[in-house]
């Protein structure tokens, strides 16, 4: 678990602490108040990276010239691991882990895999493929690790390929090598996904019946990037023609999806805001349950809960967090909005007040 999180100059928390942090930790406070901003120094912590838009400059408190982010993480076999991202104005970053410089953003990842659900969350439904490809390959980088190499070669081999079939002399000998290499690699990286999927839909269906039993059967159905009857090596003979007119390899990875239906027809078309949200919580919770079962957790960073769910539904996506006895970090506007006993035991439940970039524990919710 996570059990503190420090933040310096990020946004609008000028120095900020959470914690002592809980099994689940509920942020309550005024939009604007920087409720946002402790998801985001978390997400940075894991990945590197803010999920809100805005270069370093946008990050960075007015006026200073770096942000420094610190987390200590509670160990399930012995003692504690910190974790710590600063970035300068410039855009330089500097990663610790356990005291010591790294290079791998890799290894934060390793070292606290979290998952977000907020109003972008919404795309994985009525967004782009490319957003359903991340979600797959955030399952697969977590779970196979070995894939990880593949996926990195796939990348640069389809890369050097586009870049050969843009070229006007066109040197077939190269272009061959660098298309055996992406056929290989590609079938991998697209088995990789598959089995995901497949994991996937074993616990995905009974949440959607958990917290949406009214939407209907739901049905993921995975496409590859080209045609299913023929192997890549195949399918990449047969578009050469085509891709060197275009420019660029037309099928593979790069374009696979998965197409979410209820009763037959797109849920992005057929469902209600609020519908969208369950079955986006669905997904969000399935994948993080396959992650625990690889390596024995996962943080869920959730944005504004309530918003387009009514009482009853924002309390069954509480209940299947308790029952996933996964750690959270949820955000709300009021102290009211999410009861402590939707989440479980008082002892494993905190609330923080955020007010003006000021965080405080609220000791009347957490000793109830």
């Amino acid at each position: 678990m996570l059990a503190s999180l420090n933040i310096h100059h990020l946004r609008n928390l000028t120095q900020a602490s959470l914690g002592p942090l809980s099994l689940h930790n509920v942020i309550y406070g005024i939009n604007g108040s920087g409720k946002t901003s402790l998801l985001e120094a978390a997400h940075i912590l894991g990945t590197a990276r803010s999920f809100r838009s805005g270069g370093a400059k946008a990050l960075i408190t007015h006026g200073e010239e770096t942000y420094v982010i610190q987390g200590e993480r509670h160990l399930a076999a012995s003692g504690s691991l910190s974790m710590g991202v600063q970035r300068q104005k410039g855009g330089e970053m500097s990663l610790r882990v356990a005291g010591e410089p790294s290079r791998s953003v890799s290894q934060l990842a390793d070292e606290l895999p979290l998952l977000l659900i907020n109003a972008e969350s919404f795309d994985l439904l009525v967004g782009e493929p490319a957003n359903r490809r991340r979600f797959m390959d955030w399952g697969v980088f977590h779970v196979e690790h070995n894939l990880r190499e593949h996926r990195r070669r796939f990348q640069r081999a389809l890369t050097q390929r586009n870049h050969l079939l843009r070229r006007g002399n066109l040197d077939a000998s190269e272009l061959e090598v660098w298309t055996r290499d992406l056929a290989v690699h590609a079938e991998l990286v697209s088995a990789g996904r598959d089995r995901f999927l497949t994991a996937l839909r074993a616990i995905f269906e009974p949440l959607v019946n958990q917290l949406a039993p009214e939407i209907g059967p739901v049905d993921l159905a995975y496409r590859r990037g080209w045609d299913a009857s023929c192997s890549y090596a195949d399918a990449l003979q047969r578009s050469l023609s085509s891709d060197q007119a275009q420019g660029f390899t037309q099928s593979g990875p790069q374009r696979a999806d998965i197409r979410v239906t209820v009763s037959g027809y797109s849920a992005a078309d057929t469902l209600s805001r609020g519908q969208q949200k369950l079955l986006v919580c669905a997904l969000k919770l399935a994948q993080g349950q396959i992650l625990a079962g690889q390596q024995g957790g996962v943080l869920y960073l959730i944005d504004d809960l309530p918003s387009e769910l009514d009482a009853e539904r924002c309390e069954r996506v509480c209940r299947a967090l308790a029952a996933m006895r996964a750690q959270t970090l949820i955000t709300c506007v009021s102290r009211t909005a999410i009861p402590m006993e939707w989440l479980g035991l008082d002892a494993e439940v905190a609330m923080f007040h955020v007010e003006q970039g000021r965080v405080a524990l609220d000791p009347d919710a957490t000793n109830r």
